[in-house]
């Protein structure tokens, strides 16, 4: 039995790690996390790091390691491009890197080399795909995961508000965002809730709600709410961009686009069109993670052919 001592950033949302934890016990292989490399022991087998800064001097402690690099997300604004070459000039190589998509391996300049690597894109846990709710919606629609990004659509939220639509908020509201919301009596926020609590949560409104800022790398990338929407049986209504654009085309109307500048008549207009949950999901298998894990040739890296 071989262990994979994960490192990552503390202050991420990370579904993965979950994930691929789940799939390396069923392997029959261990699993470790750690918020810092120091912690993890100089005879460990296998180091996956998730960048991300890999530190130089930990990295040659652990030379004996098979280590691999987790690229989920290209670098943001400000200097992204400046902060992509540093990781690519100055990370030391390892024996096998992840990205989420060939558009990350490409940005992140590494599409030359010639170290392996396997693509990964997002999933959603199994029991997304057979949720239920018997209750009718209590609200119109949902927003789920990063709250400080919702400071970009302040005015999209006031639209919303006098368009006469509800919107919950599932995940911690920072301080900054709460003060812009105190008076739109049309949101409610839920709070941070486990992960086996958010289909609960997701499915008390009538459509998921995916707002995203129109700027790389963040428009190329794939939004883990959306999918787990959609998962649910949700409909979509999304800002335009070129991610959600290509997603709205292979889930044909599921997804509805509608701009930044919609009038309170137009968003009253989107959600009465909406087309009615999906109880029946099994078309979307393609989406569990252990759909998006299963066939990663890392685990032949891990852990040999016998895995």
């Amino acid at each position: 039995m071989i262990t994979v001592h994960f490192v990552h950033g503390a202050l991420s949302y990370l579904p993965e790690l979950t994930a691929y934890q789940a799939h390396i016990e069923h392997l029959g292989h261990a699993v470790k996390m750690h918020t810092q490399a120091h912690t993890v022991p100089d005879d460990a087998q296998a180091v996956w790091w998730i960048c991300g800064r890999v530190p130089a001097a930990q990295a040659r402690r652990l030379q004996s390691a098979v280590q691999v690099h987790e690229y989920a997300s290209a670098s943001v604004a400000p200097l992204a491009w400046l902060k992509d070459r540093i990781k690519q000039w100055q990370h030391p190589v390892p024996d096998f890197r992840v990205f989420q998509s060939d558009w990350v391996r490409q940005r992140m300049g590494f599409a030359g080399d010639a170290v392996p690597y396997a693509l990964r894109d997002m999933g959603v846990p199994d029991a997304f795909l057979t949720a239920q709710s018997l209750l009718p919606p209590e609200f119109d629609l949902v927003y789920l995961g990063e709250m400080r990004r919702l400071l970009n659509f302040v005015p999209l939220l006031h639209t919303l508000g006098q368009a006469g639509l509800s919107l919950l908020l599932v995940g911690d509201v920072p301080v900054a965002l709460q003060e812009r919301l105190a008076a739109l009596g049309h949101i409610q926020s839920t709070g941070r809730v486990p992960q086996d609590q958010v289909p609960a949560q997701l499915l008390r409104a009538r459509a998921g709600l995916n707002l995203m800022p129109d700027m790389l790398p963040l428009s190329e990338q794939t939004s883990t709410k959306l999918l787990e929407y959609l998962a649910l049986g949700l409909p979509v209504i999304s800002n335009p961009y070129a991610w959600a654009q290509r997603t709205a085309q292979a889930h044909a109307g599921r997804v509805q686009l509608l701009g930044l500048q919609a009038s309170a008549a137009q968003w009253q207009a989107a959600v009465q069109g909406l087309p009615m949950r999906q109880t029946d999901r099994q078309h979307l298998q393609s989406l569990r993670w252990s759909h998006q894990l299963q066939a990663l040739p890392v685990w032949d890296a891990l852990f040999g052919a016998g895995k």
